[in-house]
């Protein structure tokens, strides 16, 4: 079974372990990287586009012999041992969006952007993304791939059947507070019977948390988890299960696949990547989705970016080679391809993104992710989040899949979050 993007999502939080944190070790000597021509580019499947990658190949074949590899498994960890073991490290590394922070600390193993010109082009992509590559010394450590804006997706029959707005400008509207979407929910299930408009808790806590612009440390390496903007997306989880919105079906399944056919899962609040996923699993639903916004405002899942590794013995050469594939053409060319949103936003007018997609009803779905993905929070990412947020994020769960007492759980979120702060040295 294919693997969805939100699964590689949730595998590579699960493989970021506080114990991963700080892997490179810094000051070390300049690893040794390429040879001759060779000009190594590690990326993951589906990171890049295969047809800007191929492209990029034979547009560079003259200055150099460009090696894009995927590497499979756990890409974080086998980067971070290429790069502490000195050998065979690549000239230009991809580096997932959820892993960025932990990267940054270590700024000087990686090539600073800046001084290969890379503020002339700092304009032509979304400002917050851009942060996120800006590590903590000034020096630009990543270059923006893509973002992932969240959405609602839902099935306009449905909704249309309960009563409720079904255009997705309706929709966008009636439903753009979590009180409304909310509200929604429980007269969706009272007029279609054993149809629920959440999938899952977990869902309203990661979006809530992504509307904000804090997470679960702050600058001064002090954990904020236990303070009211986590508590208050913690809250709104547990009040989505009370109201008895949330599905008792486990994402994935057998049994999720065929509820969300028959519509009683008609609803999805996901990144723009998902779009993917949901032509894919369920490809007897074409033309039955459409795209609004998310309840609550912007949030944003996942989106990455290349670095240029110090072992790079022509920076000045990968420094074009990555600018050239991250252009508004080529972003937008990764969006048809891979699902990959661009960071650019001159690539949301490009004819190519404005066309009808017949999954989504002809929707013109760019109408929808365009402005999400301009109008996301700039949010602190600390190397500790993860690590942090892990927990609360599991215990949440607990309360939605298990039934767990809501208070009990916040309680041995808290009580775990304390005993991983100690070990990695966060103040509480």
């Amino acid at each position: 079974m294919r693997l969805s993007r939100r699964g590689l999502l949730r595998a590579g939080l699960a493989g970021t372990a506080a114990t991963a944190l700080g892997g490179l070790a810094s000051g070390c000597a300049v690893p040794t990287g390429s040879t001759g021509r060779n000009m190594v580019l590690w990326y993951w499947s589906g990171g890049l586009s295969d047809t800007v990658v191929k492209k990029a190949k034979a547009r560079y074949d003259s200055a150099v012999d460009l090696k894009a590899i995927q590497i499979g498994g756990y890409y974080r960890s086998k980067l971070i041992t290429t790069m502490t073991g000195q050998a065979h490290v690549p000239d230009i590394a991809g580096l997932k969006g959820e892993d960025m922070a932990s990267y940054l600390p270590n700024a000087d193993q990686f090539v600073d952007l800046r001084t290969l010109g890379a503020e002339k082009f700092k304009s032509r992509y979304l400002d917050w993304k851009w942060q996120q590559g800006v590590a903590p010394d000034g020096s630009l450590v990543g270059f923006p791939i893509d973002v992932g804006p969240v959405v609602q997706y839902y099935q306009p029959a449905v909704y249309e059947k309960a009563g409720l707005a079904y255009e997705p400008a309706d929709v966008s509207r009636e439903m753009g507070t979590w009180e409304q979407f909310f509200a929604a929910g429980e007269q969706l299930r009272k007029r279609v019977p054993g149809a629920f408009i959440l999938t899952d808790v977990t869902s309203v806590f990661d979006m809530s948390i992504g509307q904000g612009t804090q997470r679960f440390v702050d600058r001064d390496k002090h954990f904020i988890g236990d303070q009211d903007h986590v508590r208050a997306a913690w809250d709104r989880a547990v009040e989505a299960k009370r109201r008895g919105i949330v599905s008792s079906i486990v994402s994935g399944t057998p049994d999720a696949i065929s509820a969300t056919e028959t519509g009683q899962l008609p609803s999805q609040l996901n990144a723009s990547w998902a779009a993917g996923d949901l032509k894919l699993q369920y490809p007897k639903t074409k033309g039955r989705w459409r795209v609004a916004n998310c309840p609550g405002g912007p949030s944003n899942v996942g989106g990455s970016f290349l670095a240029i590794t110090k072992a790079c013995r022509e920076p000045e050469k990968a420094f074009e080679i990555i600018t050239w594939l991250l252009g508004a053409d080529n972003q937008a060319q990764g969006f048809m391809d891979a699902g990959l949103f661009p960071s650019t936003p001159a690539s949301y007018g490009m004819k190519k993104l404005r066309e009808h997609d017949p999954f989504f009803g002809d929707q013109i779905t760019m109408d929808v992710f365009g402005p999400a993905a301009e109008k996301i929070p700039v949010a602190f990412n600390s190397p500790y989040d993860v690590a942090l947020g892990q927990p609360v994020k599991d215990e949440i769960k607990n309360v939605g899949v298990l039934g767990k007492d809501p208070e009990d759980a916040w309680r041995d979120a808290m009580s775990k979050c304390r005993r991983i702060a100690d070990h990695l040295g966060v103040s509480h």
